[in-house]
């Protein structure tokens, strides 16, 4: 099984971007599911159900938040009623969404996690017990074929230390949030595919993803108001495609970069 993920869309310039190159890609390389992070899809902040819409329309078949979940407020009322967009599954009880979902396609089962990390954000409830109580639920390469889980958080310890912590039980663990490409995609001793951060997909002109000089201010300036608006020039994106064995373990990773400002691969 082929699993193909992006990191988080930014801006109509990541939307753009990778609904352009989905069906190349998805030719080229012949993912079974794809999966992207898209809390920053609605103007850099949020997501709406038409964005979501678009996105499913052109192959995409879950998509992951973060701690930019509600800022579209409308998808508190309508997270529920869409099994394919997946909300941290940390956040306390009785939140709207969920966390969690298996998707079956061409009869291949493919579960999702969304988690957030702690370290410098919401302070959630514990990720690592969280994941946990859902994997018991589940068996790799029995009852789901594969498992793949987005950590969506800013240290990269806290990643990495998911990472191995679910080493052999998931195939895929890739954290989101930072914006920024990590070069380490690798698979960890017990099968399990890694990658510190996918990147973003949207506008590499800019501050990971916003333009740059309202960025800069907020750090030179310290003025209070400096608004962060997506860059709008042409989007390049950033996942990576994981192919996993009959166990449910991965085979291989290798990074998929599709656009300007970066090396591709």
């Amino acid at each position: 099984m082929r699993v193909l993920f992006f990191g988080d869309i930014v801006g109509r310039a990541g939307r753009d971007a990778l609904m352009a190159r989905l069906p190349g890609l998805m030719t080229e390389l012949q993912p079974d599911f794809i999966v992207v992070n898209a809390e920053n899809a609605a103007g850099g902040f949020g997501l709406t159900q038409e964005i979501a819409s678009d996105l499913f329309k052109a192959g995409v078949d879950c998509l992951t938040l973060g701690n930019h979940s509600w800022d579209q407020r409308t998808l508190l009322t309508q997270i529920d009623a869409e099994p394919r967009i997946l909300r941290p599954i940390n956040y306390p009880p009785g939140t709207p969404g969920r966390g969690a979902q298996v998707y079956t396609k061409g009869g291949k089962k493919l579960l999702v996690v969304n988690v957030m990390g702690r370290l410098f954000m919401d302070p959630l409830d514990d990720p690592f017990r969280t994941v946990d109580a859902e994997l018991a639920k589940h068996r790799l390469g029995g009852s789901v074929d594969g498992i793949l889980i987005d950590v969506h958080a800013e240290a990269s310890s806290e990643k990495m230390a998911l990472g191995y912590h679910l080493d052999g039980r998931v195939s895929f663990v890739v954290g989101t949030h930072t914006h920024v490409p990590s070069a380490d995609g690798r698979l960890l001793p017990k099968g399990t595919a890694y990658q510190t951060d996918a990147g973003m997909c949207g506008d590499y002109n800019s501050i990971i993803g916003m333009k740059a000089e309202p960025a800069v201010a907020r750090f030179v300036r310290k003025l209070p108001g400096e608004r962060l608006t997506p860059a709008e020039g042409d989007g390049t994106i950033c996942g990576a495609l994981v192919t996993l064995g009959a166990n449910g373990l991965a085979e291989s990773i290798r990074p998929v970069r599709r656009g300007p400002g970066l090396l591709e691969a």
